[in-house]
Formats: structure tokens, C-alpha cells, sequence
């Protein structure tokens, strides 16, 4: 019994580093890669938007401050697409089915995305919002809806920060 129980343990060990929730990254590290498929179908990855600012979202269809803060981002990704804003909205896998996410993909300006690949650690609460600069550093992470005003504190800066 002894035996059975120290192999038990020692399995256990072994598989428990897989088990552990990962970690969201770190700000001021470099960002995870991550790649996500949008609504249409094109693959969006971090390597293709080096260069620019990213607000990569989080978020629900049965969030209620997701449903306020994804206007907020459409309108002031049009105002600052032009000075290298790109907002990639991941939705979650217990949102509406894809065919009735798509009507509302058709409406906004930015990358829509149901299926998203990256190590950015578990979302375990929506809206969650990450920034990354245009050397590809992270430099937000933070749960919760941007309103205007945090949104130009976060992004104008970076924004007008050369690469």
C-alpha cells in the first residue's frame, strides 16, 4: 500500500505543472504571441500587427459592460486608427453561436474573433482588456471596461510614442 501510494504522489507531481492555471503575462515584458481567428474567417496574429498600438478584449455577449465598452472601442479606433490603434475583440466560447455574432462583427471597424491561441493566461473575467505597445511590449492588463477617459490615459500616450 505504501508503494501504491508513493507512485500516486509521485504521478501526481509529475502532472501537477499541468495543471497549474496559467499566469497572465507580465506588464512591461514582452508580449505572448497569440493568434486569433476572426468571424470571416482571416487569421490575425501579434507578429502582423507589429508596429502598432493593440487593445487585444475580452469579452461576452451576456456582459453588460461589454455591451457598453465594444461601441466606446469602434468609435475611438476610428478616430485613432490613423495613428497605428488596432483593437482585436476576442469573444468567449460561451457566447452566441458564430452565425449570430456575425451581424454584429458587420458593424464595428475592428478584427471580431472567436477562436484565439496565446498564453495570455485565464480569462476569468470579462471585460479584460490588454494593451501592447508598438515595440510589442505589454503595457495594460487589467479586467474591467475602459471608459473614455481611461482610454486616452492608457492609449494617447502610446499613440504618440515613436517606433
Amino acid at each position: 500500500m505504501m508503494r501504491n501510494s508513493s507512485c500516486l504522489v509521485a504521478t501526481l507531481l509529475m502532472l501537477a505543472p499541468a495543471c497549474v492555471e496559467a499566469k497572465p503575462p507580465a506588464i512591461g515584458t514582452l508580449a505572448p504571441a497569440f493568434r486569433v481567428t476572426s468571424f470571416d474567417g482571416r487569421e490575425v496574429s501579434l507578429a502582423d500587427l507589429r508596429g502598432k498600438v493593440v487593445v487585444l478584449n475580452f469579452w461576452a455577449t451576456w456582459c453588460g459592460p461589454c455591451r457598453k465598452e465594444l461601441p466606446l472601442l469602434d468609435a475611438y479606433s476610428k478616430i485613432q486608427q490613423q495613428h497605428g490603434l488596432e483593437v482585436v475583440a476576442v469573444t468567449t466560447e460561451d457566447s452566441l453561436p458564430l452565425y449570430r455574432l456575425k451581424p454584429l462583427a458587420a458593424m464595428v471597424s475592428f478584427t471580431m474573433a472567436r477562436r484565439f491561441r496565446g498564453d495570455y493566461g485565464a480569462v476569468s473575467a470579462v471585460p479584460m482588456n490588454f494593451v501592447i505597445d508598438r515595440s510589442g511590449i505589454l503595457r495594460y492588463a487589467k479586467a474591467g471596461s475602459f471608459d473614455l477617459d481611461s482610454l486616452n490615459e492608457t492609449l494617447v500616450p502610446l499613440l504618440k510614442a515613436a517606433e
